[in-house]
């Protein structure tokens, strides 16, 4: 969903009046503060296959996933898998590989993966919700991004619009 329609939908919910909320509904993850030197940083990410190898797509929705808590300054601690998967005729083999794919890129980040959630849904779709730990004052919001700062590609730009345009 774009900017534009997803500011629009928000504006129709109430506003979240709680101090507490460092960062909110319009970043990729939220921000909450615990105590004065602990926040915790929450994120929920999932996508459909962009690979044809089952274990990579694991991968890269996990590191996708992760990605979100690491942008906010944030250490990622725990994660919940989000698995859509149609069934039968498809064989269960195929989500065991992306699940696999997934706790092997978790497992690299340290990260613990505790639970999850899983629905049948006419296309496969594979994420994670992840909490992370961070510093109040060492938050990163991207709605603080300014001119002249330095910028971190991790992969080429128009990647997102390419595999897109693939599927």
């Amino acid at each position: 969903m774009g900017p534009a329609d997803l500011t629009r939908l928000l504006a129709a919910l109430p506003p979240v009046n709680d101090p507490r909320v460092l960062v909110g509904r319009l970043d990729d993850a939220a921000v909450y503060r615990l105590s004065d030197d602990l926040a915790i940083v929450q994120t929920v990410d999932f996508i459909t296959p962009v690979v044809d190898d089952p274990f990579t797509f694991g991968q890269i929705a996990t590191a996708n996933a992760l990605s979100d808590v690491y942008a906010m300054g944030a250490k990622p601690v725990i994660a919940l898998n989000l698995v859509g998967f149609p069934g039968p005729p498809l064989p269960l083999s195929l989500m065991e590989d992306i699940l696999r794919g997934g706790a092997a890129k978790a497992g690299e980040a340290g990260v613990s993966i505790i639970g999850g959630h899983s629905v049948t849904d006419h296309a496969i779709k594979f994420g994670m919700a992840v909490s992370g730990l961070v510093h109040p004052d060492q938050v990163i919001p991207r709605s603080g991004a300014r001119a002249g700062d330095i910028l971190l590609l991790t992969k080429p730009l128009g990647t997102g619009i390419i595999t897109t345009a693939m599927k």
